[in-house]
């Protein structure tokens, strides 16, 4: 049986970087479950789904595999078999990836895989949902979050490091309507675990939050 951390939070709030850093210093296996919804949403541009169209999204799923490998200890993913991570990243592919996460058969797609890995390795996972809904009975669940302002700022810093013109107020503007949308959805809204552990990353350094966490590991 395997070791289990769930780290959940909204868009921006530093999950998969801390997961990953977690993930190196107490040895467990990273699954970016995020990247897996941004690998089939990079499916659905692919194929010119929108992503109001729910059958065109659920058709679409059925000849989609996304597979997650590691290469030199960094985390590939594989879109039936194209390496797709450096596609990953893009706000096009952000926006369809929280648009269509909420719709059974995206959730169902992957679902089992993200299940089968935790049954069998020690693993540490970020999302939206995992605490509450894809590993209920995790061994650690922390809730990460930080204020709006800081999360934008931090993305704003990302986006201007790699060249990219980008407005701090439509950067938080998109966190906004994300989060609303996050929270809001039908099917495993993006909530705090009644067993998890609150952590605003605002005030914080990167180290200090992954000491934070890694307290609370086996």
């Amino acid at each position: 049986m395997g070791y289990n951390v769930a780290i959940d939070g909204p868009a921006g709030a530093g999950k998969s970087t801390i997961a990953k850093l977690v993930a190196k210093e107490k040895g467990y296996i990273y699954v970016d479950t995020g990247a897996m919804y941004r690998g089939l949403a990079i499916h659905f541009l692919k194929k010119g789904v929108r992503a109001e169209d729910k059958d065109a999204v659920t058709a679409a799923c059925k000849d989609a595999e996304v597979t997650i490998a590691y290469e030199n200890g960094v985390q590939q993913v594989y879109l039936n078999g194209e390496n797709v991570t450096s596609m990953l990243r893009t706000e096009e592919v952000g926006n369809m990836a929280s648009r269509t996460s909420a719709i059974p058969a995206v959730r169902e797609k992957l679902l089992e895989l993200q299940r089968s890995l935790a049954r069998t390795q020690d693993v540490i996972m970020d999302g939206r949902d995992i605490g509450t809904n894809i590993l209920p009975n995790a061994d650690v669940k922390i809730y990460l979050t930080a204020s709006v302002e800081t999360r934008a700022k931090r993305r704003y810093d990302e986006l201007r490091e790699k060249g990219e013109m980008c407005d701090l107020e439509s950067i938080a503007h998109d966190i906004r309507e994300r989060d609303a949308r996050d929270m809001t959805r039908e099917i495993a809204p993006l909530k705090q675990a009644e067993d998890a552990v609150l952590l605003d990353s605002s005030d914080m350094t990167v180290q200090e939050v992954v000491d934070t966490i890694c307290s609370y590991c086996k």
